[in-house]
């Protein structure tokens, strides 16, 4: 915010050559800085106080650590700090204005709402898009870290690895961990000698879930056969199901419960899963990637919200919109993660490009954003605008922001 060349407490010209490292721990506050005084090189830490006197305050003079410092930065120049060996330790005073502190205040208070939104007309257009762009590349690069996480759990299989991030997103959110912990519990190499038969793999899926319980629900020949086959599969390959009690119904509609999501998610494995491919090879075209899970439910499903209730009007397919979340928050980093790990740009450049061509996801962040003046057009802003709300505004990042930053700047001139 001042700027690379500073004056220290003797006028001496000062350039910040490379701050060096924040140290978070106990030690100088930067480390392996990199100054010049008057042209000439310095390399050290260097340490920064409120007042200069707080150095014998926090008993920095008789601490090693500290001897290597090569410049003192203060607020208030109540004194000069020497080194050990009688040398003066370089010092530069540096006085915020009274309208810096009341916006950094104003900023990071607690709080739910975006604390600068009554000043982002304030900012450039290009600062606003600027970091946009800059955010969106962040989150899918967060995204596909998780990917790449995972497959390193799966011994590096690609078909593994998209079966829990799919079945994770089916879960939209409310679901996401459960869902993934069902699909982490089914090794799909099972899934696959089953693969011709739907009873079988809905067996596996809803045993897994800790959803079959052979007392229960006795007059439904359905539900008594899923029972049957789950208990001589879970025998035959010694699986685990879920702990009870993990899937939430609360503020979910019965066309969501996550019955009909598992139903979904064994329909994709009929006639085995390798939707992972399928992704890579239509990865150029949103269109062909939607197709990809057109899956249609029959049969008991059919007619069906979960094995309590039933109902009339029940759409077999995915709508649009759960499809449109489906390839924001599974395909995209997938392919991402792939192109990445890979080294093929184009690739990675590809996942962007599918998010571009997608419609703004519709929830409470962004419409909140849209409330302030910021809309998104596309998924690929959408994607930002949650990610600048989850990991900056809601943890008081506004330093790191560069919203927030370039509004305090102003204060400073």
């Amino acid at each position: 915010m001042f700027g690379k060349t500073l004056k220290d407490a003797d006028g001496a010209c000062i350039e910040v050559v490379d701050p060096g490292t924040l140290n978070t721990n106990a030690g100088p506050d930067f480390f392996n800085s990199k100054i010049k005084i008057n042209g000439i090189e310095w390399a050290g830490n260097i340490e920064i106080h409120v007042r200069a006197s707080d150095w014998h305050r926090h008993h920095h003079d008789n601490d090693p650590a500290y001897d290597s410092i090569i410049l003192h930065v203060v607020s208030i120049s109540d004194m000069r700090i020497y080194r050990p060996d009688g040398s003066l330790i370089p010092q530069v005073e540096i006085t915020l204005p009274e309208d810096f502190f009341k916006i950094y205040v104003a900023l990071t208070e607690a709080g739910d709402e975006v604390k600068c939104a009554s000043s982002l007309s304030k900012l450039p257009p290009i600062n606003r898009v600027d970091w946009l762009e800059s955010l969106s590349i962040e989150r899918i690069q967060a995204k596909a870290q998780k990917v790449k996480d995972l497959l390193s759990l799966t011994g590096n299989d690609w078909e593994q690895t998209c079966f829990v991030i799919i079945a994770r997103a089916l879960g939209f959110g409310l679901n996401g961990d459960p869902f993934e912990m069902l699909a982490r519990s089914i090794p799909l190499r099972i899934l696959h000698h089953h693969s011709d038969n739907p009873h079988q793999i809905q067996a596996i899926f809803f045993g897994q879930a800790a959803m079959l319980d052979s007392s229960l629900h006795i007059f439904d020949e359905y539900y008594q056969l899923l029972c049957r086959e789950y208990y001589f599969l879970a025998r035959k390959y010694e699986l685990r199901p879920m702990r009870p009690g993990l899937w939430k119904y609360a503020r979910t509609r019965p066309q969501n419960f996550p019955h009909r999501r598992i139903a979904f998610l064994a329909k994709a494995c009929e006639g085995g899963f390798s939707l992972f491919s399928r992704i890579i090879s239509n990865s150029r075209n949103v269109d062909q990637l939607r197709e990809l899970f057109a899956w249609q439910l029959s049969g008991y499903w059919h007619t069906r919200f979960s094995f309590d209730t039933e109902g009339r009007s029940i759409s077999d397919t995915l709508s649009q919109a759960s499809i449109t979340l489906l390839i924001i928050n599974a395909v995209a980093p997938l392919v991402y993660a792939y192109g990445s790990s890979r080294g093929d740009l184009d690739l990675a450049e590809r996942a962007l490009d599918i998010l571009a061509a997608l419609p703004a996801e519709n929830n409470t962040i962004i419409r909140s954003w849209q409330q302030i003046g910021i809309p998104a057009d596309n998924a690929l802003r959408s994607q930002a605008l949650i990610h600048l709300r989850k990991e900056y505004c809601l943890t008081r990042k506004c330093l790191s922001c560069r919203w927030g930053h370039s509004l305090m700047r102003t204060t400073i001139g």
